[in-house]
């Protein structure tokens, strides 16, 4: 538990090795339930290895993950129910709509007739996906596809969010709108937010997790790390060996 509350995303000595080379060593954090946390780092820090750690896309070389109490290893089934994933650039079938596809998702993740219909009303109003529900995903534009990849996160309403760069692709209302959807959830989720854009920390986060060469350097609540939001980029150059 951390201040009270349970812990909701947890890494223990997390570490992925491809022969010599560490995507991640030894990363160990908690994320408390009602959290909503950034994870920052440079380009092949580790944050997205760290990521497919935590949702059981990858398997660690050492260390624990678990999902609400759920080791992710030896407890896949039970992590899975909990956790919703946006991948960055995720893997969507071109050929299929957005209706489609997340009606699919919501059958193998064996939510009923009644609730599937709900769910997928939910997320197609709070995705703003109406426009484009029955067009093919080959022909949606960047923005709209990544729009259909945080539907299928949240369309089994789950109880955390793992989030690779939400907004990534998006324009500056779409970002508004994602940023006001992610605030509306932390109301009652454990998010975890990868992201580039250290505005959207600001204006989303209450706690910073910054990676560096694939190990935990800092963290800490968002004004521990800076007060403004240029003093947050000072701060990730100085942290992650870019300044100079």
């Amino acid at each position: 538990m951390t201040n009270g509350q349970p812990a909701m995303i947890e890494a223990q000595g997390l570490s992925k090795f491809y022969g010599n080379f560490a995507a991640t060593r030894d990363v160990t954090f908690s994320i408390p339930q009602g959290q909503v946390a950034a994870f920052l780092g440079p380009n092949g820090a580790g944050k997205s290895t760290t990521m497919k750690l935590l949702t059981g896309f990858l398997t660690p070389s050492e260390g624990i993950a678990r999902i609400g109490g759920h080791d992710v290893s030896t407890n896949r089934m039970e992590a899975a129910e909990l956790v919703g994933y946006l991948p960055e650039n995720g893997p969507l079938y071109q050929e299929m709509t957005p209706k489609g596809l997340l009606r699919y998702f919501g059958e193998v993740r064996g939510l009923g007739a009644g609730q599937l219909a709900e769910r997928l009303d939910f997320v197609a109003r709070r995705c703003s996906l109406e426009e484009v529900w029955g067009k093919p995903i080959s022909k949606l534009s960047r923005g709209y596809r990544q729009r259909v990849g945080m539907a299928q996160a949240l369309l089994h309403d789950p109880k955390v969010l793992i989030l690779d760069e939400p907004t990534s692709g998006l324009d500056p209302n779409q970002t508004f709108q994602v940023r006001e959807l992610i605030h509306d959830l932390a109301k009652t989720k454990t998010i975890l937010l990868s992201t580039h854009i250290l505005s959207e920390v600001k204006a989303v986060c209450n706690r910073v997790l910054l990676i560096n060469g694939g190990r935990l350097v800092f963290d800490g609540t968002v004004d521990a790390m800076a007060a403004q939001e240029a003093d947050l980029e000072k701060r990730f150059r100085q942290l992650t060996g870019g300044a100079a």
